[in-house]
């Protein structure tokens, strides 16, 4: 079981607790629009994955020279927090195996995206999401790229994953290695 960093991280905790399967951390980033970083053009992950969406682009009218910065700088974050979680350890085997990738909710997808592309990359059997909470297009946009997608719910009035919590408090570098040390 990976938790994306950071959020799905105490997610992913409480399943693996409940299921008793070990638990590690997948860090993706998302790349945020120019101007509007909470807007995802797109996203990157371990292995030189890069995805970005054309339309999303398009839509705030970001230049490849913003783009490639934004990237630049969310690769430096995404190497950080990657020592940060894991230090010298390196990362779990999962060639051949069923990898269940938990994440806090499925708003747009593409740092899902990311994830399960870096993740194919090392030959899983199998890669299966599992989210809380998921806006209906997202998911049905990304299912063809996981094995399975399990989500609990899917409202139609979805706007935003915290929207779906009592405590939406983002997560810290602290609580995650706190998390992934106590499951261990």
């Amino acid at each position: 079981m990976l938790g994306l960093a950071r959020g799905g991280v105490p997610v992913a905790f409480e399943v693996a607790a409940h299921i008793g399967a070990p638990l590690d951390v997948m860090v993706a980033r998302k790349i945020g629009a120019p101007q509007q970083p909470e807007f995802g053009i797109g996203a990157i992950a371990p292995g030189g994955v890069r995805i970005i969406d054309p339309r999303s682009v398009e839509a705030v009218g970001a230049t490849q020279v913003e783009i490639d910065q934004i990237v630049g700088e969310e690769e430096g974050e995404m190497r950080r927090r990657f020592l940060a979680y894991r230090g010298e350890a390196t990362p779990p085997d999962v060639r051949g195996k069923t990898v269940l990738l938990v994440d806090d909710g499925l708003a747009t997808g593409v740092t899902a995206r990311a994830a399960v592309a870096s993740l194919r990359k090392q030959q899983p059997r199998r890669v299966v999401l599992a989210v809380p909470v998921g806006a209906p297009e997202s998911i049905e946009a990304i299912r063809s790229e996981f094995d399975d997608v399990l989500v609990l719910d899917a409202p139609a009035d979805f706007r935003a994953v915290g929207l779906w919590y009592d405590n939406f408090e983002q997560t810290t570098d602290e609580e995650v290695t706190a998390l992934l040390r106590q499951a261990q």
